[in-house]
């Protein structure tokens, strides 16, 4: 079963299998930035509203917001 970003707390790490089906610009856009099949991270922070969530990948912090954390498929 996979889960989202989303579904996540801080401080839970996941493994990226797939991204869901929808804007495959952003989908190239994450994949340029490291979010690849395959790659561990872990949930930093959610901002105080929940949007953006900060995620450690990869030896970088990087900020998603809610809708784009969404469309990233994982396994905790």
């Amino acid at each position: 079963m996979s889960d989202t970003i989303k579904d996540m707390a801080v401080g839970d790490t996941g493994r990226v299998v797939g991204f869901a089906e929808g804007s495959k610009s952003y989908r190239k856009k994450l994949l340029s930035m490291g979010v690849t099949p395959g790659v561990e991270f872990s949930v930093s922070r959610y901002a105080p509203m929940g949007d953006p969530v900060e995620i450690k990948v990869r030896g970088f912090s990087l900020s998603l917001r809610k809708a784009e954390a969404e469309s990233i498929l994982i396994e905790r």
